[in-house]
């Protein structure tokens, strides 16, 4: 097997997938039947391209969107594996990658009160009202990815957000319906575990953003030639 950005991100999620964790440097390096440098490299590469994130220290991977490798406040379980998500988005966007039934677990705000939403058949199964606050502006979001991510939470209603905003001294952003999100992200991640994959150009994730109303000034990005 070659080693690229496409082929390293696809062996990482597959990895995930089936087994819950990444496979690690050494697997890797077994796999592609390359060095230990050689893939940290690669790693390296993939990073700066913005498809992983690596442990500072060792290079192993931390996080690979939309799946985490260390505990988080969203928890997504099937009848065969359990997996973090980084984010209310990234939660969902596994749901969307494991194209199975899920239940994920996580709390309100993440502050104290936990609910379970199920997915079945493709649909969000749930009682209340549910809204995903998105904080922080898109063309920031790498800036610290891992910050941006913590503060993708899930509320009962705007109020409770213009509350959680006040006491956490976070400025308010976009809210979405949970419904409209999941939809967003069955398209955002559908690619995620093809062989070829590639990162959404800027000008494919405005379209992408625009199909589902995202048109609040949080979802702008630059009109460049990079990819987001």
């Amino acid at each position: 097997m070659n080693l690229n950005l496409s082929s390293l991100h696809h062996i990482l999620l597959k990895g995930i997938v089936e087994n819950g964790y990444a496979p690690s440097i050494e697997t890797l390096s077994i796999n592609f039947q390359r060095t230990k440098q050689d893939i940290m490299q690669c790693l390296k590469d993939l990073e700066e391209y913005h498809g992983v994130v690596l442990h500072p220290k060792t290079s192993e991977v931390w996080i690979i969107h939309p799946f985490s490798l260390s505990p988080t406040n969203f928890w997504v379980e099937t009848s065969k594996c359990q997996w973090w998500g980084n984010c209310a988005w990234c939660s969902l966007g596994i749901a969307a990658i494991l194209n199975e039934d899920v239940t994920i677990t996580t709390t309100l705000a993440g502050e104290s009160k936990q609910i379970k939403i199920s997915i079945k058949n493709g649909q969000i199964i749930t009682d209340q009202c549910l809204f995903i606050h998105f904080p922080i502006p898109m063309k920031n979001a790498w800036d610290n990815v891992v910050f941006t991510c913590s503060v993708m939470q899930i509320f009962l209603s705007e109020i409770d957000i213009d509350n959680w905003c006040k006491r956490h001294n976070f400025p308010k952003g976009d809210i979405q319906p949970i419904e409209n999100i999941w939809n967003f992200a069955r398209i955002w991640y559908g690619n995620h575990l093809q062989q070829d994959w590639k990162k959404w150009t800027n000008e494919q994730a405005k379209s992408i953003f625009e199909k589902f109303n995202l048109t609040h000034n949080i979802w702008d990005i630059p009109p460049t030639d990079s990819r987001f």
